[in-house]
């Protein structure tokens, strides 16, 4: 056992906590320094395990690809943050999540990577995984956004608010969040997947290949653009939205952190 990785994968996580406890113990809507104190140091944990892990070149493996998801996920929300009104107060949820995906990193953090390594321009493959790990940062955002409103429609619909649910955007809010995070998610998975194409175009000669990860960031851009399309035309929100908004999310999964799980961890 790495006793010194385990120890760095430790401290990146014990650096989400504060900010989740101040927003669980504080209601106060001005947001004051604390907070934001307390949010910076959540980036700069994940953010610089994960380069501290690339910083000899890129790695693939799962554990990895989990950290700098959570890295570049916490980044975009900090900017999110400071720009969209109320949608600091999805922190309580993105940390929440964030703490369930570094332990799962420090769990299987002895696995290694599998299957081929990238090949062809330095340069344009970096592009790709770039806008790959933001496409998945701003669908997780969206995710958490959809399950707001999900939970406030439903404390709603039951009327049994809970302490979680008073600390969450309102539906309208959360609604507002997520055709934002959606459409910007649309913008860039669409890059992602042209993106692809060339890097394969160069890796192989053909456009593209019917792998789990063509496969399922295809559909679900198709979903993202069918929700938007929806939700502009007849006004589709609240609990069916933030379904159909889960699933896309899910292929995501599937499409990249699924299908490393299964290589380097189920079958490694």
């Amino acid at each position: 056992m790495d006793y010194a990785t385990a120890f760095y994968s430790l401290a990146a996580l014990m650096a989400l906590l504060p900010s989740g406890i101040y927003c669980f113990r504080h209601a106060d809507v001005r947001r004051p320094a604390a907070y934001w104190t307390l949010l910076a140091v959540a980036v700069a944990g994940p953010g610089a395990w994960a380069l501290a892990q690339v910083s000899g070149g890129w790695r693939a493996d799962f554990s990895s690809a989990l950290w700098i998801t959570i890295a570049a996920t916490m980044a975009l929300f900090f900017v999110m943050a400071m720009a969209l009104k109320d949608a600091w107060r999805l922190t309580p949820l993105l940390i929440l999540y964030m703490l369930l995906l570094g332990f799962l990193a420090m769990i299987w953090q002895h696995a290694s990577e599998r299957g081929p390594g990238t090949v062809g321009p330095d340069g344009w493959v970096s592009l790709h995984i770039a806008v790959s790990v933001l496409t998945y940062a701003f669908a997780t955002l969206a995710a958490l956004a959809a399950l707001a409103a999900f939970l406030q429609e439903r404390a709603l619909k039951l009327k049994r608010p809970t302490k979680l649910t008073h600390k969450l955007p309102s539906v309208a809010d959360s609604d507002r969040l997520l055709v934002r995070l959606l459409t910007l998610a649309a913008l860039v998975l669409a890059f992602g997947v042209l993106s692809g194409m060339t890097t394969l175009y160069l890796e192989t000669g053909r456009i593209f290949v019917f792998d789990h990860k063509s496969v399922f960031s295809v559909a679900a851009l198709g979903l993202i653009i069918a929700l938007l399309l929806a939700h502009a035309r007849t006004g589709l929100r609240g609990r069916r939205v933030a379904r159909l908004v889960l699933a896309a999310y899910l292929l995501l999964t599937l499409g990249y952190p699924g299908v490393k799980f299964v290589t380097d961890v189920l079958m490694g």
